[in-house]
């Protein structure tokens, strides 16, 4: 049965003023105007758009899932404003919560007047006696209750622990799969669910899973691998290996696309985990954590390279940059850059880059997976990267432009439950970076949450990401309010949106406006929302 698609406006470039779609098997069949389309499928199933604007599925380049759905179900503390708010959030829902482990993300004490994260003198002050974890909003530190603590072993010799403060490093791995481990079979499949309901409802059609042993552990990823729903779930494991045979073991083993994600050099800026070259503006005794040297990191990629594997690392500090940038050239010194481009390997977040390493990892087509929501988050000279690094440090931070210019890959995605998993706030964080030079096209924004994750992914068959005849009919229906027609002149490498150049319009995303309502998002054909 062929379904069309009528009087609407589809986002196509190889077709910028079409208002009608056909559909067959899953597939895009053609693309036009209204009237030939009733003459040439006089048969089909019709589709009124009634106005509305047909667009690829977005693909979402770096999520986690379950704690997503934690999250959407539990207690969101990202809008908190203050450390009173944040333990009066915790207090309401244990009292309407009497049993189980409370588990509560996004809290943020750079954005509190007091300045203070929670101790865990705050937490069972509010909770008592409950098992309670806290995660901070990058998800790198978390506070937790004493009956937690006390259930978790080891924890006193871990590294990170202070019995008051935050927890980081080993200390925070460890809390954290203590808390996970109270949570019921029930409780983490509603979980999945919400998060992947979510990612429908906002026209995202695929999530890259970021999983590994220090994040959800392997039980939590094969559950997600498992679980049934119109999403694609594309996953990626991040445990370091050795050897080819490691390799190759662990793909199978976890059916994986990869050995990627987040596999930690580093940790985060937010909690002062990032390796950084030089000591935190806001902490001069401390440059963060070093998780993987350059000889771990260079025999992952040695392995995972002579295994045609997809190799990839969590990076956010310039130290932790300079030292996957260093052993990038030692495999591709020794497999040659065709080898390394084929398997496709793939860096996470990849905040502090310089000019030398964007040019060397277009060279060697590294894709950079990174998330512009953070420098809306967290940008600007009053942001918490300025509190963190000082502002001529934090200038510079998520350089889009530049890795764009240099060729490097790009692939967006929120970081989950760090950000919003909304993706044309993605696309408007990206095309109004807080440093305009470091802003790229709303074209540009759009393929990277598109087509960018498809390719990241794997997906190199030229279409997937796109709507022309041929591809597969993974689009969305949208809303919008309004479509830009010119692209702001105070900004630099911005795409044209004037009809004559024959580009296909986009709603407006600048500061203020709506952002595009999502009325159906369908996958290969298939309705999965709306």
């Amino acid at each position: 049965m062929t379904t069309l698609l009528l009087n609407g406006r589809v986002h196509s470039t190889s077709h910028p003023d079409a208002t009608a779609m056909a559909v067959h098997d899953g597939t895009v069949v053609w693309l036009g105007s209204d009237d030939v389309g009733r003459a040439q499928f006089p048969q089909a199933e019709t589709v009124d758009l009634d106005g509305g604007f047909v667009a690829p599925a977005f693909v979402d380049s770096h999520v986690h899932l379950t704690a997503t759905g934690l999250t959407l179900v539990g207690i969101d503390l990202r809008d908190t404003t203050s450390l009173r708010h944040c333990l009066d959030l915790i207090t309401q829902h244990v009292r309407t919560h009497p049993d189980g482990v409370i588990w509560a993300h996004g809290w943020d004490e750079s954005r509190w007047p007091e300045g203070t994260p929670p101790s865990t003198e705050d937490v069972d002050a509010a909770v008592g006696q409950r098992a309670v974890y806290l995660a901070r909003v990058d998800a790198h530190s978390a506070a937790a209750s004493t009956a937690l603590r006390d259930s978790t072993t080891g924890l006193a010799d871990a590294a990170g622990y202070h019995p008051q403060r935050p927890l980081t490093a080993g200390a925070h791995h460890l809390v954290r799969a203590t808390a996970r481990a109270l949570l019921t079979a029930a409780q983490r499949e509603r979980a999945l669910r919400a998060a992947l309901d979510a990612a429908a409802a906002h026209g995202i059609v695929a999530v890259h899973e970021c999983a590994g042993p220090q994040i959800g552990g392997l039980e939590d990823w094969l559950e997600a691998r498992e679980f049934e729903h119109g999403v694609d779930i594309v996953g990626y494991w991040g445990e370091a290996v050795t050897d080819a045979d490691q390799a190759r073991h662990l793909v199978d083993r976890t059916r994986a696309r990869g050995l990627a994600g987040d596999l930690f050099v580093d940790g985060a800026l937010g909690s002062r985990t990032a390796w950084l070259t030089r000591p935190y503006a806001d902490a001069p005794e401390h440059c963060g954590n070093a998780y993987l040297d350059e000889d771990a990191v260079a025999a992952h990629l040695h392995a995972c390279t002579q295994a045609g594997v997809t190799a990839g690392f969590h990076v956010i500090g310039d130290a932790a940059v300079g030292t996957v940038v260093a052993a990038l050239s030692q495999v591709v010194e020794r497999f040659g850059p065709p080898a390394v481009a084929r398997c496709g390997h793939r860096l996470e977040h990849l905040e502090m880059v310089t000019t030398e390493q964007a040019a060397q990892l277009g060279s060697w087509g590294v894709v950079a997976s990174v998330q512009p929501h953070f420098d809306a988050l967290w940008g600007g000279p009053e942001g918490m990267y300025a509190q963190r690094l000082g502002r001529d440090r934090a200038v510079g931070l998520n350089p889009f432009a530049l890795l764009a210019s240099h060729g490097v890959p790009l692939a967006f995605g929120s970081d989950s439950p760090v950000t919003s998993i909304d993706p044309w706030s993605t696309v408007r964080a990206a095309s109004h970076h807080q440093r305009p030079a470091s802003a790229i096209s709303p074209r540009a924004a759009f393929a990277a949450a598109t087509r960018g994750g498809w390719r990241a992914a794997g997906a190199r068959d030229g279409v997937s990401g796109t709507l022309v005849p041929g591809a597969p009919a993974s689009y969305a229906i949208w809303e919008a309010d309004d479509f830009a027609v010119s692209a702001p002149a105070d900004t630099v490498q911005r795409w044209s949106t004037d009809p004559r150049s024959r580009v296909p319009a986009l709603p407006r995303l600048d500061p203020g406006d709506a952002l595009p309502r999502c009325r159906a998002t369908v996958h290969r054909g298939v309705v999965i929302h709306g």
